[in-house]
């Protein structure tokens, strides 16, 4: 074959193959993609001072530097049905500060849908999710990223609630004073009984309680304390990637007896092994470097891009997330899966999920693995509107049975 036909029929045949399964498309247009975390709202924060003038979402901003995941134009051809915006504040942050700024990202997430009105919606409910996802339009759902947000407070956690929250995640990257966190060390031995109390009146509101980010006891401590499912917003399994944020195959186990839902994310440290473990010898490479050429950054700055020119970075791909879904379904079940991509959260992605745009890949991927459509169906919404629903009926019977938890959060004497 001569030489230039060759790279014609190349030329023509890559487009085909980077075309989602029709299957896939179709499966978007059903059923309206869920997806458990997206920080855009932090984005707005970092770049503009939650000014929305300063960043046109109608627009597609993919040229952005640095890198912005999240747009109109990819949401929609991404087939995304709803989105939890992250309200994410730093744990640095605490007490009336770390309140106050959750309600400004809230805030952002509500003048976002004033703004594109044509676009996106408020969802608070299941039903408004299908509603929404029926009407053309992009359910929007609000996730607090962090226990720290309600500082120690019932009443905060409340009015997050009425504000138009639907989950919390209990920790983030530090402990809470009444919880664990995966990434720090623990204090608690899992939840304290304030902890509990907070997931008790999580249950009476209908919140989801959210255990990414959570040390494995405070996990158990919260399923154990819960009457209704729970949720991971952005994890994945802990089996294929030994990082602390991933969840361990004995709670998973575990949401096939309670209902609970993982959704698997798109953190490529998450996901990757190698990946995570070339981070590890690179951060530890890092501080030989720094002891070693103490006082003289550069020389320390010098060394390590030699290191990293030698020690090329692994990635992680569109395949690895697709074997996270995998273990999940195996472990737990196709009742117990979801999706958490950690869009605009995160600084580099998987290959072939670079954006919101790209939600078909994943369902490509798995469609070529033998996944049934219905299977999917399960996987990018189902599953999570029916943890919703769940939720909504504990919190109706609840509610009927009891009021407002009245405990206080009592610091601990000291020594």
């Amino acid at each position: 074959m001569r030489p230039k036909l060759l790279i014609l029929l190349l030329l023509i045949a890559v487009p085909l193959l980077a075309q989602p399964d029709p299957r896939a498309v179709q499966i978007l247009r059903e059923v309206p993609l869920i997806d458990g975390h997206n920080d855009l709202p932090m984005q707005y924060r970092d770049r503009t001072r939650n000014r929305l003038s300063g960043l046109d979402i109608a627009e597609e901003l993919s040229a952005l530097t640095p890198t912005l995941h999240t747009d109109i134009p990819r949401l929609r051809r991404g087939g995304v049905g709803a989105q939890f915006w992250s309200v994410y504040v730093s744990p640095s942050l605490d007490g009336p500060l770390a309140v106050q700024t959750t309600i400004e990202q809230i805030d952002v997430v509500h003048r976002l849908n004033a703004r594109y009105p044509e676009t996106l919606a408020l969802a608070l409910t299941a039903d408004d999710i299908i509603r929404i996802h029926g009407s053309g339009r992009i359910a929007s759902l609000i996730g607090v990223e962090g226990g720290h947000s309600i500082n120690n407070s019932l009443a905060v956690l409340r009015q997050l609630y009425a504000l138009g929250a639907r989950y919390m995640t209990l920790t983030h990257s530090e402990n809470t004073p009444w919880a664990d966190s995966a990434t720090a060390a623990p204090q608690h031995n899992g939840l304290t009984e304030f902890g509990r109390e907070v997931v008790r009146e999580m249950n009476r509101l209908g919140m989801l309680v959210d255990l990414s980010h959570v040390s494995p006891r405070t996990m158990h401590h919260a399923i154990d304390a819960s009457v209704a499912p729970v949720i991971f917003s952005h994890s994945s399994a802990r089996a294929l990637n030994g990082h602390p944020r991933n969840v361990p195959d004995d709670v998973l186990r575990r949401l096939k007896e309670s209902g609970g839902v993982v959704m698997v994310t798109f953190v490529p440290s998450f996901v990757s092994e190698e990946l995570r473990v070339f981070l590890s010898l690179r951060d530890g490479e890092e501080a030989r470097l720094q002891a070693l050429h103490r006082g003289d950054p550069d020389a320390a700055r010098e060394a390590l891009a030699a290191w990293d020119a030698a020690n090329p970075r692994p990635g992680a791909s569109v395949g690895q997330v697709a074997d996270h879904i995998e273990h999940v379904i195996n472990i737990a079940g196709e009742d117990q899966v979801g999706i958490g991509g950690d869009f605009d959260g995160i600084r580099s992605t998987p290959s072939g999920l670079e954006s919101v745009a790209d939600y078909p890949n994943l369902l490509t991927e798995l469609l070529r693995r033998g996944h049934t459509p219905e299977r999917l169906k399960k996987l990018v919404g189902l599953n999570l509107l029916r943890v919703m629903r769940q939720a909504e009926a504990v919190a109706v019977k609840i509610s009927a049975e009891r009021d407002a938890s009245e405990a206080l959060f009592e610091a601990p004497a000291s020594p």
